[in-house]
């Protein structure tokens, strides 16, 4: 099977993206080839949080670690990135109660392990691996060092207690055991270690505090896992793409519409659509492609700017600097102070006393602001307006270009 793949150009792939395709090839290519986005699930950005909080609290490098009240004013800056709608709840109110489900599991959590914190080798870590003409990516949420080259991998589960099978965990074995770049991670620990293994696996549900753990693989049942992947992977670059409906896969599935199932051309590419990098075609791509697929790849662009500017916040908060120089270029904050105007009854209350109403024309979160720095506004309308606000911080990431 190796040998088939290894003339073809290497294929993008995870575990996630193997258990899409399993669940239904279609929706693989809706999602992946065609680079259709699902719409936003509440368990994902849930899930967000409470994995983003967890590694702010395994981040530090020499104790101590953050204090619960650090950890959970963390998560409630994390929490707040994105509205309730961009979330995918369906109300404000039904946000708020899992932003409540979500403060008391991590109190839950650090009360238990409060006296066991340690610092793991790895904390949220994007391992890759080239190999057998796939590009793996996994992102693995801690790996503790057991001494010896042993490795314990810890995922964090933020859904129902249930018996899974650990093929999730295979996965993040073989490429753990495969890389070079976590060898050298180890290695800096402990100079002796010649090979590293794998010697326990862990699925985490913090919802519970309970732990599933799992031996390594042997080789036996790793080549056999492995032999899957590749019949996956065989699958997707033969282009098997059909549709297998089921009641369970097809109640949620965001592709009903276009979908061949439900009378949607599916055969096709949706118009509206990008193609992915993924689809290998002869037809020369038209102006409306082209100008789709830059839409796409911006949007991704932004999104993982995202994620990087988070991560950069975080780490010099972590450091204690509010400037860092990089190889080209220097970081550094911008502090802004946002007034959040959350009791909007008693700002309405006071605009129409004030005869301020009109000048809001809706009295959004930004037009309210606005009145902040209007120069017709006066000081004591703008001091009893913002006693209504809580102040919160705004950074922002300011790059200039180092000089030579």
């Amino acid at each position: 099977k190796t040998a088939d793949i290894m003339t073809q150009p290497a294929l993008g792939f995870s575990y996630s993206r193997m258990g899409m395709y399993k669940e239904c090839p279609k929706k693989y290519e809706f999602r992946y080839i065609y680079r259709i986005p699902e719409k936003p699930k509440p368990y994902f950005a849930f899930g967000h949080s409470i994995h983003h909080s967890l590694e702010y609290l395994y981040s530090v490098t020499t104790p101590p670690f953050p204090t619960l009240t650090e950890l959970l004013d963390f998560f409630e800056k994390d929490w707040k990135q994105l509205s309730w709608q961009d979330k995918g709840y369906q109300t404000a109110e039904k946000e708020y109660a899992a932003f409540l489900d979500g403060k008391k599991m991590l109190i839950a959590y650090y009360n238990k392990h409060k006296d066991t914190f340690h610092i793991p080798l790895a904390n949220e870590i994007r391992a890759s691996l080239k190999i057998d003409g796939l590009s793996l990516l996994s992102i693995i949420d801690r790996i503790d060092y057991l001494g010896d080259g042993k490795l314990r991998i810890v995922d964090y589960k933020t859904g129902k207690t249930i018996q899974r099978e650990p093929d999730q965990l295979y996965m993040y074995q073989k490429v753990l055991e495969a890389s070079e770049d976590i060898k050298k991670v180890v290695q800096k620990k402990d100079k002796a270690v010649k090979e590293i293994q794998v010697a326990e696996m862990v699925f985490y549900y913090v919802p519970t505090l309970k732990e599933i753990k799992f031996e390594r693989g042997s080789d036996k049942v790793i080549f056999d896992f492995w032999q899957t992947v590749l019949d996956v992977a065989n699958d997707i670059r033969a282009k098997k793409f059909e549709p297998t409906p089921s009641e369970r896969t097809c109640r949620w599935c965001d592709y009903k519409n276009i979908c061949p199932v439900f009378g949607g051309k599916g055969d096709n590419k949706p118009e509206t659509q990008s193609l992915g990098a993924e689809v290998n075609t002869d037809k020369e791509i038209t102006a409306e492609e082209n100008l789709a697929n830059k839409i796409e790849e911006y949007a991704t662009t932004l999104q993982n700017a995202k994620i990087l500017k988070e991560e950069i916040i975080s780490l010099m908060k972590l450091k204690k600097v509010e400037s860092f120089d990089s190889k080209h270029f220097t970081a550094s904050f911008a502090k802004k102070e946002i007034l959040n105007f959350e009791d909007k009854e008693k700002v309405m209350k006071f605009l129409k006393e004030e005869d301020l109403l009109s000048k809001t024309l809706v009295p959004t979160q930004s037009t309210i602001e606005g009145l902040m720095t209007d120069d017709k506004v006066s000081k004591e309308q703008k001091d009893k307006l913002s006693s209504f606000a809580k102040k919160i911080e705004s950074i922002k990431i300011v790059l200039s270009k180092l000089k030579k």
